[in-house]
């Protein structure tokens, strides 16, 4: 059981913390306390913890530090050091560490401190290459975990402000992929010193439900006096209660400080720092030596390494004595593996500074010294190395650039952080300068890995400038080739196409490896800005120069540029054979072949969609991510995405495609590229229109915010944010704006818009047209959609052009005609698998088939375009097909056809054979000739009989 003193104050928090402990496994997951430091989230969460053991749920406790925010993991190794080993051996995990229970993705990530001889404690060494799959592994443990631990699991994480962000990454996996099991995790932080990110992540959660947040903020007054200083002179509590603003950590040091006897000022001049230290006075100088090594070494102050940070000649024995004096004041407290911490983060940080500079660099110097010869990773140690440099030394600067390498695909921040203090301290002579240089790009790389593209943008720039105008090493191909890359993900084409263009130029010419690299990213970026004629005999070149290399994974790149540009421009015989030889090239490639460049895969798969090879393209775009979470660069993983979530929009799977969408955008807001953000957003707008129901806004705001991001700018993504603009703006209810919109993306002659889908397009301007009572405009746009459709001869493109046909024919009065066209497009869009615009086709068709007349017809499309909308989770088109909902078909005389019982039911009504021609727009001999196949189907021959017959099966 915890042991924990009464809470003061919040039983408002306390009683939503008591619904979710009731029911585990539920939404939330997560529970985000938030409040000022001293603020009490930390006793609440104890609290929180007490009340789960007494449901009966297993509780790990972790907690983030300040001075270990660059080894990955740590916050959540720390709560694993709790875990019990003989539930893991339950599980089957050999031993009680994260990594064996993991997997072997996260081998490495050692959450024993007892299996480390010098207590270097959780998260400490990262050597595994797929922080994803160490994502994905840690929720199917904790997953068995909460399974497997009776009422459930609860996992609190204190002041995760502080936390690294490789913790921060799994944190956002587990908001945004909440666990299917009674499993609770409960995060503390403080509000102001959250990164970014992990507050964009949590404000997610909360908006999707997976989060519930609790700002924690001042206590009352009562509650501090009557609750924390019972019988305090009114006063005295009243200035104690202002100068503290009601935070309880701090209204308790000012009265502390007041009951040592102090005279004077309720907030004495040196300030809370010197209150908390106060408490250090009575200390020995060896028990002030303990607590100063204690805040240096923070979770992994261990009596080994205590012992080896403070005076030799102390012993065993004294530590051990100088550990139970400061236990006794309360100043440390033990945790699990024999580590000991200060009682508090903010006493830590002020006996932290308080320690001089010089003393505090000799006990980190120590520290990593003893790690060392405990053999931790190098990782454990950098944090130590990097707080002892004084200047260059090339032992500590080995220790750094080492964990940087094993933290270079698991924890890229981390890596770009070692590389960044080994540059800072690294001299700056002509004797450093290359490796200076190499170093710099090193550095650019993780930084462009963990979607830091704008750092490493410049950092590449700077790394170009430097060299000298002769350098034929290769290092400026490969800071151009990495710096176009960013410019084109940061949606600067011209600046990435110029760039590329000098670096191709450049005499004496760049070695024919650097420049099938240089020539590659030129065809990736060139059509952003240029159309793909224009750069077609360059990717040409390369490709041909790369089969001559025997460079395969970059001939596979060649072509999948090629394929996918051939694609977007319509040029569909040419796209499919270079599709064909891309797919070919890729499949016979390893990963490994395709680790450091998995873009073709996004490439070959978004061709293949524009060819409506949906099966190809999701096949491919799994491949591509697969490869990618396993260590490639942060900024693809939107693009794979977004590729897999449109495939699964036209396929009409839209829960899948929501969720693939929404781990894009989570990523793309990240990463800092209003270009990117504004094509996530376009596609979630897509998804969004089929996904929600009519009326709801959610697309339109999509695509407004995706407008916002893409500015000004020109280029193919910036065309398809209009487009959907256009889209979102007609199902919102706006068909001026919609048409506004496309011309906006097409230009006055449309040539603007993505030739390879322009029918598509184009039906947006058509429905806008007729709605708006614009026929001619309608007519002409729908004859540049048939043009267009014939030209592609893709099927779904020519169900878009037979429906903007049908639009145009139901607008100017001819329902049968129009139901026709929406028939062919349905089966049109059925060929390819494209399930979405199949149920669209079929429920509009269905509305002008009841108009024409035929019911019976009507009523199946119905049924079946509603069944196809409903279990793909098209909510926009079972709300349309429930506002069309056809009439059921009136019983009928059994044997005879819908016009044979039309007829009959007129003749009960009374209708002559010349009446009912005139209603039916039949001549009298065809009334005639029906008249006398029902006298013989039904066995009647008289008028009077027929009409008692029919009027028993009507309603």
């Amino acid at each position: 059981m915890t042991d924990r003193t009464p809470l003061v104050g919040r039983e408002a928090e306390l009683d939503r913390l008591d619904a979710v402990l009731d029911g585990p496994g539920g939404p939330p997951g997560v529970v985000d306390l938030t409040g000022a430091a001293g603020i009490g989230k930390s006793r609440l969460l104890t609290e929180v913890c007490g009340r789960a053991e007494e449901r009966g749920l297993t509780v790990l406790r972790g907690r983030a530090t300040e001075y270990e925010r660059h080894i990955p993991f740590r916050v959540f190794g720390d709560a694993f050091a709790d875990l019990d080993p003989e539930l893991l051996r339950g599980l089957g995990a050999p031993g009680a560490t994260w990594a064996a229970s993991a997997g072997a993705a996260a081998d490495g990530i050692s959450a024993n401190p007892a299996a480390d001889p010098a207590g270097a404690g959780a998260g400490a060494g990262v050597s595994a290459v797929d922080r994803f799959a160490a994502h994905r592994a840690t929720a199917r443990l904790l997953t068995a975990l909460g399974g497997r631990t009776g009422a459930g699991l609860l996992i609190a994480l204190d002041d995760l402000h502080w936390a690294d962000p490789a913790s921060l990454e799994l944190l956002d996996h587990l908001v945004r992929h909440p666990l299917r099991a009674p499993v609770v995790i409960v995060v503390a932080r403080r509000d102001r010193q959250t990164a970014p990110s992990l507050a964009a992540a949590l404000t997610r959660g909360v908006d999707t439900g997976a989060v519930l947040r609790l700002d924690l903020g001042p206590l009352t007054e009562r509650a501090c006096v009557e609750q924390l200083a019972p019988g305090l002179p009114p006063g005295r509590a009243a200035r104690l209660y202002a100068a503290s603003e009601g935070n309880p950590l701090y209204f308790l040091t000012l009265l502390q400080g007041q009951g040592q006897g102090r005279s004077g000022p309720a907030l004495p001049p040196g300030g809370l720092g010197a209150l908390l230290l106060d408490e250090l006075t009575p200390l020995s100088a060896a028990q002030r030596r303990t607590a100063e090594a204690v805040a240096v070494l923070g979770d992994q102050a261990t009596p080994p390494l205590l012992l080896a940070l403070t005076e030799p000649a102390s012993g065993p024995e004294r530590l051990d004595a100088d550990l139970g004096v400061l236990a006794g004041r309360d100043l440390i407290r033990p945790h699990p593996g024999g580590v000991w911490s200060l009682r508090h983060p903010v006493l830590r940080a002020a006996v932290y500074e308080d320690t001089g500079p010089g003393r505090r660099a000799a006990l980190h110097r120590r520290a990593a010294a003893a790690l060392a010869a405990a053999g931790a990773p190098a990782t454990v140690r950098a944090h130590h190395v990097e707080r002892a440099l004084t200047g260059w030394e090339p032992e500590a600067a080995a220790v750094l650039l080492e964990a940087a390498e094993q933290s270079e695909t698991t924890a890229p921040a981390s890596c770009a952080h070692w590389l960044e203090v080994v540059l800072r301290v690294l001299p700056d002579t002509p004797g450093h300068a290359a490796r200076r240089r190499d170093l710099m790009l090193k550095r650019a790389r993780a930084l462009s890995v963990c979607g830091e593209l704008r750092a490493s943008r410049d950092l590449l720039h700077e790394v170009i400038a430097g060299l000298p105008a002769d350098d034929g090493s290769g290092v400026r191909a490969a800071a151009v080739t990495l710096c176009a890359s960013m410019e084109r993900h940061l949606g600067q084409y011209r600046a990435s196409v110029a760039l590329l263009r000098r670096a191709l130029s450049r005499r004496p010419a760049p070695a024919p490896a650097d420049a099938v690299a240089l020539g590659l990213e030129l065809g990736s970026s060139a059509p952003h800005a240029l159309p793909f004629p224009a750069v077609r005999a360059e990717v040409l070149r390369t490709l041909e120069l790369a089969r001559a290399l025997g460079n395969e994974p970059a001939a596979a790149g060649a072509l999948a540029v090629s394929a996918l540009g051939e694609a977007y421009e319509g040029n569909t015989a040419a796209a499919r054979e270079l599709t064909d030889r891309a797919a070919a090239c890729v499949d016979a490639l390893t990963d490994r072949d395709l680790a450091d460049q998995c873009e073709p895969l996004a490439r070959l798969g978004w061709a293949e969609f524009y060819l409506e090879r949906y099966e190809d393209a999701e096949r491919h775009a799994d491949r591509g991510l697969a490869i990618a979470r396993r260590g490639g660069p942060l900024h693809l993983l939107p693009h794979l995405l977004m590729c897999k979530a449109i495939v699964h929009t036209h396929a009409c799977r839209l829960p899948s495609a929501l969720d693939l969408i929404d781990e894009a955008e989570s990523i793309a807001r990240g990463i800092g590229s209003d270009e990117l953000l504004g094509l996530v957003l376009a596609n979630k707008a897509q998804v969004l229109i089929a996904a929600r129901p009519p009326g709801d806004v959610s697309a339109l705001a999509a695509a407004e915010e995706a407008v916002a991001a893409a500015g000004a700018r020109s280029s193919w993504w910036t065309s398809l944010v209009w487009c959907v603009m256009s889209y979102a703006a007609l199902h919102g209810g706006d068909p001026v704006r919609a048409r506004s919109a496309m011309l906006r993306a097409g230009g006055p002659d449309l040539a603007g818009l993505q030739p390879s889908m322009r029918p598509l397009f184009l039906e947006a301007l058509v429905t806008a047209a007729v709605t708006t009572g614009d026929l001619a405009g309608a007519q002409e746009w729908a004859a540049l959609a048939g043009r267009d459709a014939e030209r592609l001869g893709l099927p779904v493109q020519r169900a878009a052009a037979l429906r903007c046909a049908g639009q145009v024919l139901a607008g100017s009065g001819r329902p049968a005609a129009a139901a026709e066209r929406f028939a062919r497009a349905a089966e049109e869009a059925g060929r390819s698998g494209a399930v979405l615009w199949e149920a669209q086709s079929l429920l509009i068709g269905a509305s002008l088939t009841a108009e024409a007349g035929d019911p019976a017809t009507a009523s199946a499309m119905w049924r079946r375009g509603r069944r196809l909308a409903e279990s793909g989770g098209a909510l926009l088109l079972t709300g349309l097909a429930d506002l069309l909902l056809p009439p059921a078909p009136p019983p009928r005389v059994p044997g005879l056809t819908p016009r044979e019982h039309e007829i009959a039911t007129l003749v009960a009504e009374g209708l002559t054979t010349p009446a009912i021609a005139a209603r039916l727009y039949l001549s009298p001999r065809t009334v005639d000739t029906h008249l006398s196949h029902i006298f013989r189907k039904t066995g009647v021959t008289t008028r009077s009989a027929l009409a008692a017959l029919t009027a028993r099966h009507l309603p």
